[in-house]
C-alpha cells in the first residue's frame, strides 16, 4: 500500500512514525510507502463498522466508571485545583505563589480544555442535556470559548472532514507571517487573549449567539477576577495579569498538540479522500503518553488521538481502554498507526516549519488499492 502527492515535495521520514516518506525528486513526485504488518490483511479489506463492532463489544461491557465515571474525577480534580489555586495565590510567598499560578493554570486547562473538548463530542454523558450543560460550563464560562462556534468548527467540519485541504486541514492553526521561533515558543502564550476574540469572529453575523456568548465570557471571567480580588487580595490590575499567566502555561502544548497530530501528515482534496477508516489512520497521529498532558488535555488529544478520530463519542478513558483493539485492527490490515513522541514532533517541526507551516501541502492520491 502506498501513495503519491500529486504535486512538490512530501513531507518528512521520521523512525518514530509507523511509515516512511520517500521523495522522488527526478519526477517531481513524492511517494508515501507504508511497511505493513507481515502477513496483514489488505487495506482495502480494512472496515469501520467491523472496526466498530468490536469497539462496542468492549463499551458494552465497561461500567459507567470506565465510561465517564474517570473522567468526570479528572474534572472535579480541574475544579479543585483551581480553587486550591486562588487560595494559596492569597500567599506572598514565592513557592507558595508558584504553586498558585500552577494549581490555577493546571484546574482551568483541565475543565477549558479536557473537558469541553469531551463535552462538545458528547462523550460526558448519555444524556443530551447534560453534555450540553457541560460544554457551556467548561468552554464558554470557565474557557472563554464559544461553544456554538466549537461545535461548528471542530464537529462539523475537522472531524468529517480531517485533513482534507480547504476543510479540516487545520489551516486555522497556520500563521504564516509568524517567524519560526515566535509562532512556536512565543505566539502560544497570547492564546488566552486571543481565545475570546476568535470566539466573537466565529459568531460574527450570528448576532444573538454572539451576543450570548459575550456576557458568558465576560461572566466567567468576572467570576475569576472577582474571586482573585476578594479571597486572594490581588488589585484588579494583579488580578487580571495573574489570570493571563495561570492562563498561558499550557499556551504552548495546546499550539503544539494541535499541529504536531494533522499537520506534516497526508493531506487530500474532496476527490482523492479516501474511505473514512483510510482517511484517518493517515491523517492522524497519537503522540506518546505523557503524564501531565494525558491528564491536562486528556487521551484523547494526546495518545489516543486516532481512536478519537474513529469514535469521536467515546470519553477519553475509553479511548485509552480500546487503543490495543484500534491498534492491532489497523496494523493487521496493512494501514498505519501513527505514533511519535512530542519531543520528536516539536524538532520536526522546528525543521520542517516552512514547508509545513509556510507553504501549501501537497496533494496526496491513494494509487494501488484497487
Amino acid at each position: 500500500m502506498h501513495c503519491v502527492t500529486s504535486s512538490g515535495k512530501m513531507a518528512t521520514r521520521s523512525s518514530t512514525v509507523t511509515h516512511s516518506y520517500v521523495t522522488t525528486t527526478e519526477t517531481g513526485r513524492a511517494e508515501l510507502r507504508w511497511r505493513p504488518v507481515s502477513g496483514s490483511k489488505g487495506p482495502n479489506t480494512a472496515s469501520l463498522v467491523e472496526l466498530g463492532e468490536k469497539v462496542q463489544q468492549i463499551v458494552s461491557r465497561s461500567s459507567w466508571w470506565d465510561r465517564y465515571g474517570v473522567d468526570w474525577c479528572i474534572l472535579a480534580a480541574g475544579l479543585g485545583l483551581a480553587f486550591l489555586g486562588i487560595h494559596l495565590a492569597g500567599y506572598r510567598h514565592p513557592l507558595l505563589f508558584a504553586s498558585a499560578l500552577l494549581a490555577c493554570g493546571t484546574g482551568h486547562w483541565i475543565l477549558a480544555n479536557k473537558g469541553a473538548h469531551l463535552a462538545v463530542h458528547g462523550a460526558l454523558a448519555e444524556s443530551r442535556t447534560v453534555n450540553n450543560f457541560a460544554v457551556w460550563f467548561l468552554s464558554e464560562l470557565a474557557g472563554a470559548f464559544t461553544s456554538k462556534g466549537g461545535y461548528d468548527v471542530h464537529i462539523k467540519v475537522h472531524h468529517p472532514h480531517t485533513n482534507v485541504i480547504g476543510l479540516g486541514d487545520s489551516s486555522s492553526f497556520r500563521a504564516a507571517f509568524l517567524p519560526k521561533y515566535v509562532y512556536m515558543f512565543c505566539a502560544p502564550l497570547l492564546v488566552p487573549l486571543f481565545t475570546p476574540l476568535v470566539s466573537v469572529q466565529l459568531l460574527w453575523g450570528q448576532w444573538s449567539a454572539m451576543l450570548s456568548c459575550i456576557i458568558t465570557i465576560a461572566t466567567g471571567l468576572y467570576i475569576n477576577h472577582f474571586l482573585l480580588v476578594h479571597f486572594s487580595g490581588f488589585s484588579a490590575l494583579g488580578a487580571a495579569a495573574f489570570m493571563l499567566a495561570s492562563r498561558s502555561i499550557f499556551g504552548l502544548p495546546y499550539i503544539h498538540v494541535n499541529i504536531f497530530q494533522h499537520i506534516g501528515l497526508p493531506m487530500y482534496s474532496q476527490e482523492t479522500r479516501p474511505k473514512r477508516i483510510q482517511l484517518m489512520s493517515t491523517g492522524v497521529l497519537n503522540l506518546s503518553r505523557n503524564a501531565v498532558l494525558d491528564w491536562v488535555f486528556g487521551h484523547s488529544l494526546i495518545s489516543c488521538h486516532v481512536e478519537h478520530h474513529l469514535f469521536p463519542s467515546l470519553s477519553d478513558n475509553m479511548c485509552f481502554k480500546v487503543r490495543p483493539v484500534v491498534r492491532e485492527y489497523l496494523t493487521s490490515h496493512g494501514l498505519p498507526y501513527n505514533e511519535d513522541t512530542y519531543m520528536g514532533r516539536l524538532r520536526l517541526f522546528v525543521e520542517k516549519y516552512e514547508e509545513w507551516m509556510v507553504k501549501l501541502p501537497p496533494i496526496t492520491h491513494f494509487v494501488g488499492l484497487q
